[in-house]
């Protein structure tokens, strides 16, 4: 009998451009966090940069290893080249899944490993005396200076970050067993929370919304120089500028990681349990959680 013919396997070993992008659309449509979805755009976009920058034999485990050493080579942190790499591997499963590259190579880019990371950096972390030192610099009686201490008072007392602080709504805030509350709110990576909102922090926001006329719709908006809003929303880019501004009133860095976003959420007061009273906790050095005395004391 006649033997039958092996079929061939017409799968690549080499992707151009075209087959980039169309992976790159399929790991952005597989992911519902916005925050996820940007991050990854970045890193593959910078992978598509230096892949194409030179001819390449093909996409497999060495080339991804020559990356992950050329990542190192500009001396970015460890949990940066992780990302990256992360990236980069989710890259190569879609290109396999969807026909483009061969399961093999996209195995042998799974097993690249990342930097190893050695202890864990500190970071530059607010203490409670710079937080109360923000805090009084921000406040004021103009139209602005109203606004921008509401919405430091709500990162503070309540640990927001910047896209949830700029995408608040007064339907969000709502009275719950006698405390008010961020109600169902929508984080990072679809997750769901309420979050309480400490009674100083009440207070300075409804300064800023009574002052404003603010009834409905988002609650942090622009303001002009003569006192008028501007529009019905903030940009997320937006929130670190009146940030800087009172970082440079201290002389501290104007940095937007030190004073807002993560930094400031890390700075934050925890409420623990349904008392809505603060703890200061030092299971771990990274957490600045003030108490029950400083946030008094805002009052």
């Amino acid at each position: 009998m006649r033997k039958r013919k092996a079929k061939l396997n017409y799968r690549r070993i080499v992707l151009r451009l075209p087959d980039l992008d169309h992976s790159k659309m399929a790991v952005l449509n597989s992911l519902t966090s916005p925050g996820s979805r940007r991050v990854y755009q970045f890193a593959i976009n910078q992978f598509i940069t230096w892949y194409c920058s030179e001819p390449r034999l093909a996409f497999n485990r060495i080339v991804v290893v020559r990356y992950r050493m050329y990542l190192e080579s500009r001396r970015l942190a460890a949990n940066t080249i992780n990302q990256q790499l992360a990236a980069v591997r989710r890259l190569a499963h879609e290109a396999a899944d969807a026909g483009l590259l061969s399961p093999d190579l996209a195995a042998g880019i799974s097993r690249v490993k990342g930097v190893k990371q050695l202890g864990q950096r500190s970071g530059n972390w607010l203490s409670l005396e710079q937080s109360s030192e923000v805090l009084s610099r921000a406040r004021g009686d103009l139209m602005r200076e109203k606004r921008d201490y509401a919405m430091l008072a709500l990162l503070f007392g309540c640990g927001l970050r910047r896209s949830e602080l700029v995408g608040l709504e007064m339907s969000d805030v709502q009275q719950r067993q006698e405390h008010w509350a961020i109600v169902d709110l929508i984080g990072k990576g679809g997750h769901i929370r309420t979050v309480p909102i400490p009674e100083w922090a009440k207070r300075a926001l409804d300064e800023w919304t009574v002052a404003a006329g603010i009834r409905d719709g988002k609650i942090f908006r622009r303001v002009s120089r003569t006192g008028k809003l501007w529009a019905k929303r903030s940009p997320r880019t937006w929130s670190g500028t009146w940030s800087r501004a009172a970082a440079k009133k201290r002389g501290w860095s104007a940095s937007r990681r030190t004073i807002c976003g993560e930094r400031v959420r890390s700075c934050a007061i925890r409420v623990a349990g349904r008392s809505n009273r603060f703890n200061f906790c030092s299971a771990t050095p990274r957490c600045r959680r003030p108490n029950d005395t400083w946030a008094a004391s805002r009052t």
